[in-house]
């Protein structure tokens, strides 16, 4: 029997390749020729899960009450346990029962939401460069993305009033990160408090992704966008445990904030998927638990490699903001590159893989992401390398 043409989607067809695919085949291809990388692409941390949340794991296994069907929603004592954290890491009080919600990781949540708000036509805003998932979820959902362009000179935050009118009149949502990939920016409170006044104005949902606000330097704790008075009246905070607990093969994050937001995600999420393992959950409410005992030293090793690496590509010329969260460096390229040849070159010609920044959109052009999930021996001797290949 003959077969027949299999077509893809035409939503499929419109997807660029996936980001860190093209970087993994990039890296896998210089691997085969012999070449020993040192990979500051994808942002996977390097460092295992802390012992006592394995352990946990392990106890809530053995367990067979565990073993049926989750929760939509989630467990309530995991819920709990998040609206405990809020509390006490933000002073933001939350009902675990109705402004909580268990996510397979943060990412599943930021690609769902629009399925439950935004109908074909409807505007999306999204960061530029940012999260390739914000602009994907939009499109999937039939929303037209708007980019907001994060530039240098409004300190790689969007500038609100450079949007036009009649495009904030149409928007449903709009997606906020900080800490920022890949720009590593962080938003203080009166950007919040601005977000809310032109959220408010033109009825738009706020989607803040905070996955990186446990991964800060010098003691510069991260704001959440909650803690602004108003922001539960227009919005939800994206949360995961993938970075701030090095847990992102566990696949288990949250979202908080407004109950009416929370209620349409998970009406989508009841009808296409089946919440979290439970044992992941228990493990999850040790580690939410921990308070600043395991976190602290994860942030100990971050911030050994940023004060090892910065000063070391300053050293040669090339030029950074110093970042004081999340566990990027957003690099500016030399004269005569382009994001992705200043890539190449680097993979090349010194061994190392970087992000090249137009690949997290157009407004990420003229720089590379580098990614501090290698140890501080391996970063020393990446600066070497690029010494060596010379720019």
């Amino acid at each position: 029997m003959a077969g027949f043409p299999i077509e893809y989607a035409s939503r499929i067809n419109a997807l660029p390749p996936y980001l860190f695919a093209t970087i993994d085949e990039m890296k896998q291809r210089a691997i085969a020729r012999g070449v020993d990388i040192i990979n500051l692409g994808v942002g996977d941390p390097d460092l295992p899960t802390p012992a006592p949340i394995i352990e946990r794991l392990k106890l809530a296994a053995a367990e067979p009450r565990h073993h049926q069907y989750p929760s939509y929603d989630g467990q309530l004592s995991f819920r709990q346990a998040v609206a405990n954290w809020y509390k006490r890491r933000f002073g933001v009080t939350l009902d675990a029962g109705s402004q909580v919600l268990t996510l397979i990781g943060s990412k599943e949540g930021i690609g769902h939401v629009p399925l439950a708000f935004v109908n074909p036509g409807d505007i999306v805003l999204v960061p530029s460069p940012g999260y390739p998932v914000y602009p994907v979820g939009a499109s999937f959902a039939g929303g037209t993305p708007h980019v907001m362009p994060l530039l240098k000179k409004n300190g790689f935050l969007p500038d609100l009033q450079a949007i036009p009118k009649d495009v904030a009149k149409r928007a449903k949502l709009m997606f906020l990160n900080s800490p920022n990939n890949p720009t590593a920016a962080v938003a203080g409170k009166d950007f919040f408090q601005r977000v809310v006044s032109f959220a408010s104005e033109h009825q738009i949902i706020v989607c803040h992704d905070a996955a990186y606000s446990e991964i800060y330097y010098d003691g510069r704790r991260p704001p959440s966008f909650l803690e602004v008075e108003g922001a539960m009246d227009v919005g939800v905070e994206f949360h995961s445990l993938s970075k701030t607990f090095n847990m992102t093969g566990w696949r288990i994050g949250f979202a908080v904030g407004n109950k009416d937001v929370l209620a349409g995600l998970g009406k989508v999420k009841s009808n296409l998927d089946s919440g979290v393992f439970q044992v992941v959950q228990e493990a999850g409410i040790l580690a939410l638990e921990s308070d600043d005992q395991l976190t602290d030293a994860i942030r100990k090793v971050y911030q050994e490699r940023r004060d090892s690496l910065v000063p070391g590509l300053q050293s040669l010329g090339l030029e950074m903001e110093i970042p004081t969260a999340a566990f990027y460096v957003w690099v500016a390229v030399p004269r005569g590159y382009s994001s992705a040849s200043f890539t190449a070159h680097l993979l090349e010609e010194a061994g190392i893989v970087t992000t090249p920044g137009n690949g997290f959109g157009e407004a990420g052009e003229g720089y590379i992401r580098m990614a501090l999930t290698t140890p501080v021996e391996r970063l020393v001797e990446a600066v070497e390398r690029i010494k060596k290949a010379g720019f």
